[in-house]
């Protein structure tokens, strides 16, 4: 009998990003007098806003002195910052009730831990292209995965199977790789599909901050029916630049229930079992991102990608470069020019344009022949970054 989960004998030899940093740095090694644009991975650049940075040196401060000192925080959540998010959700439309709302250290690690939640039977639906740590992490589970691939054509926002069967759903919106965002009627049907066979969504919203568009959904919520068939997980990463101070939320309707069991207060045993809260320190910076100052400042953040964004796409446009995404998402989804893979393209332009990109394939077998580029960079190397894609393919 075994002792350890063989099911990691199953995973990809080389995670993406690890082989993406492999070719990078035997690049920079063989030509350190190169400078390289990475517009790979979606790590942020620009620093934490202001009110951000004030209520961490505050908290820092009164975990100095006994009469302000914070042990333990509630492990689901201080009471005043899930008031915040759910004012935050009403703002747009959308009524939640505090304990509806889960606090974590980020987006990545409830994407992992909610699959406790779901018996290992239960066969997950991915959209492909898609982020390789949803396959991955259903491979550690033992999980059956299905692949409903999308392209062009739909615009990377597919329809539900015509064969229903109950099953954990993956959506992220605006979608990460391809930059695609789902209308509201295409959710709906989504939504209808998973009420109807008995599905849950997982609702990946990390990049909800990004869309302008008042047409477009920002939160799963804004579609009839969703709060019984869907969890919403979210980030403060991207909309805040927390990718390095770490802070998440998920949402878990009261009304979700399956076989019996309300999902919400399985969560809250869940969380009170396996985890001692997200830090204090974290909780205080992230409560100043949802004050009425905070949003005004992280408004000012998101205008700096959406502008590497617009700035990008008239890069693009002028070398007559097809590609979707870039408004209402800080991803560009690139074809890659004269029939090449996305590995091919990576080769081309880190060799004749020292820029940095992420192959398509990376994100499963739609991806191929195509590329994603991350608009987090700074603005000036956004800028080199597309008059030297142009002095590639023009």
């Amino acid at each position: 009998m075994p002792t350890v989960n063989l099911n990691y004998g199953k995973l990809k030899d080389s995670y993406l990003f690890a082989g993406i940093a492999a070719k990078v740095n035997a690049y920079a090694k063989a030509h350190p007098d190169q400078k390289i644009l990475r517009l790979g991975i979606g790590d942020v650049t620009q620093p934490l806003v202001p009110s951000v940075i004030a209520a961490l040196h505050e908290a820092v401060d009164d975990q100095s002195k006994a009469a302000t000192f914070h042990g333990y925080m509630p492990e689901v959540g201080d009471s005043r910052l899930r008031s915040a998010i759910t004012a935050y959700y009403r703002r747009r439309g959308v009524e939640l009730s505090d304990e509806e709302v889960f606090v974590s250290y980020g987006a990545s690690d409830e994407l992992g831990d909610i699959l406790n939640l779901f018996d290992r039977s239960l066969d997950a639906v991915l959209i492909e292209p898609a982020y390789p740590a949803y396959a991955d992490a259903n491979v550690m589970e033992g999980r059956t995965i299905h692949y409903i691939e999308t392209s062009e054509a739909d615009g990377f926002t597919p329809a539900p199977p015509r064969d229903p069967f109950p099953a954990l759903i993956y959506i992220c919106s605006p979608n990460n790789p391809t930059g695609a965002v789902f209308t509201k009627e295409r959710l709906t049907q989504w939504v209808e599909y998973a009420n109807s066979t008995g599905s849950v969504i997982l609702f990946d919203a990390a990049y909800e901050a990004f869309i302008t568009d008042d047409a477009l959904p920002r939160s799963i919520y804004e579609i009839e029916g969703a709060k019984t068939c869907a969890i919403e997980i979210c980030s403060l990463s991207k909309t805040a630049g927390f990718t390095g101070t770490r802070f998440g939320y998920t949402v878990i309707p009261q009304a979700l229930v399956r076989d019996g069991a309300e999902l919400n207060a399985m969560w809250v045993r869940n969380r009170t079992t396996r985890t001692n809260g997200v830090s204090y320190i974290q909780q205080k910076g992230a409560l100043a991102v949802f004050t009425e100052q905070g949003q005004r400042e992280i408004q000012e953040l998101l205008s700096v990608y959406r502008q590497n964004a617009k700035t990008f796409m008239a890069a693009l446009d002028q070398a007559g470069l097809s590609y979707i995404g870039g408004k209402n998402s800080p991803y560009i989804w690139m074809r890659c020019p004269d029939g090449r893979t996305g590995w091919e393209t990576f080769d081309l332009l880190l060799e004749k344009a020292q820029i940095v990109g992420t192959p398509g394939e990376g994100f499963g077998a739609c991806g191929t022949g195509f590329f994603r580029f991350s608009m987090f960079a700074d603005p000036a190397d956004i800028k080199e970054a597309g008059k030297r894609i142009q002095s590639v393919f023009l």
